[in-house]
């Protein structure tokens, strides 16, 4: 049986011709004989606008749409680098937006699936910052400034985060484990698959009176992390860049 293939926190850029290599490869061979594949966000560095056709984009947005045309359903969840990705996106690409949070039937199972950050209470300040940017006023205010000033605003964000993240503990910038039980409790799920910590495990913990698994995708700076899940098999693995 063909396998159901996860990614997250790719953060493709120009600045990387690396990762996009990787993301290449990847489309072109594991990608092409998958059941289907998740993106659970963060696919891009920065998003800055689905009016954003330069080069760069349109070549990722070729390789999407290259495998949706060849039969391999393709779901996206946002990160909080491309929340920004919008219909115009999908359409081009043959990609199937989903909400935040979704639970989905793997093989018989109910798994939840996100990206994770909404998962990191105990940073206040990218909650804050999360609960602004995501609300209906500040999107339509980013997609109404021109081009050239969203990709400064995007540089200065990059900047700010990377900073942030350098002055962070490691356990603010991780999830937050009652957040994960209530999550995984309100889904009425025992497994949760996410990204964006960068923090690639399988864990094993007790939820309630079950036994539950929270799976969490690498990032790709360093490596091509890709969960690959059958009805026999669940694996998680990085291959070096």
């Amino acid at each position: 049986m063909q396998p159901t293939l996860f990614i997250a926190d790719l953060h493709l850029s120009e600045d990387r011709p690396d990762i996009t290599a990787a993301f290449d490869t990847f489309m072109s061979s594991q990608a092409r004989d998958a059941a289907a594949l998740y993106v659970l966000g963060d696919l891009f560095e920065a998003w800055i606008g689905d009016d954003d056709t330069c080069h760069f984009n349109q070549h990722i947005k070729q390789a999407f749409r290259t495998l949706t045309n060849s039969g391999v359903p393709v779901y996206f969840i946002h990160g909080n680098r491309d929340f920004l990705i919008g219909k115009k996106f999908a359409g081009e690409t043959g990609i199937q937006l989903l909400p935040e949070k979704q639970v989905i039937d793997l093989y018989g199972e109910k798994v939840l699936i996100m990206h994770g950050d909404s998962l990191c209470t105990r940073d206040h300040k990218y909650m804050a910052f999360r609960k602004k940017s995501r609300g209906w006023w500040w999107p339509k205010l980013m997609l109404a400034l021109p081009l050239w000033y969203r990709r400064r605003v995007a540089q200065n964000a990059r900047k700010t985060s990377a900073l942030h993240q350098k002055n962070s503990s490691e356990q603010i910038m991780d999830v937050t484990p009652s957040e994960v039980d209530r999550v995984m409790t309100e889904a009425g799920v025992s497994k949760l698959i996410h990204g964006h910590t960068h923090r690639p495990a399988i864990h094993k913990f007790q939820l309630g009176d079950k036994q539950a698994q929270r799976i969490v995708l690498g990032d790709w700076y360093s490596q091509s992390s890709v969960l690959r899940v059958t009805p026999q098999s669940t694996e998680l693995k990085g291959t070096p860049l």
